[in-house]
């Protein structure tokens, strides 16, 4: 159980979740490069430092990596680029194959971690007690 705010979060853990071991290595130097807004978003959440939910960084699900895996929760995050501009299918497809799996994707964008990153984890904060919330 986790508490943010007044409210309780029950976790949510998807089990089994696929992953294609191939993308491994890939993954591994992902992380080690980071994108600035994916860096600073790090910072927040490493270490259990929000509201002690565990992250992984660069997380292999199925053929894809996502930016951020919350596994606690079943939650992916994503923080989209202006690359993403132009895939707006892929990643609506990409989105439908997580939510088959039962997880669940908050999105943001890079320019918004980066200029009003204490608005974008209110809005995380938002999101997991609309999706989480325990009565």
């Amino acid at each position: 159980m986790f508490i943010i705010g007044n409210y309780r979060i029950k976790p949510l853990r998807t089990e089994n979740i696929p992953q294609n071991d191939a993308l491994y290595e890939y993954a591994r130097r992902n992380r080690g490069k980071g994108y600035i807004s994916e860096v600073v978003f790090w910072k927040q959440v490493h270490k259990k430092k929000f509201h002690g939910i565990d992250f992984n960084r660069q997380y292999i699900i199925g053929n894809y990596i996502v930016d951020f895996y919350a596994r606690s929760l079943s939650l992916v995050i994503e923080i989209d680029g202006g690359s993403h501009n132009d895939r707006l299918d892929y990643d609506a497809y990409r989105d439908q194959y997580m939510q088959s799996l039962g997880l669940k994707l908050f999105r943001t964008t890079d320019f918004d971690v980066m200029n009003n990153l204490d608005i974008v984890m209110c809005e995380l904060e938002q999101f997991i007690i609309l999706n989480y919330e325990h009565e």
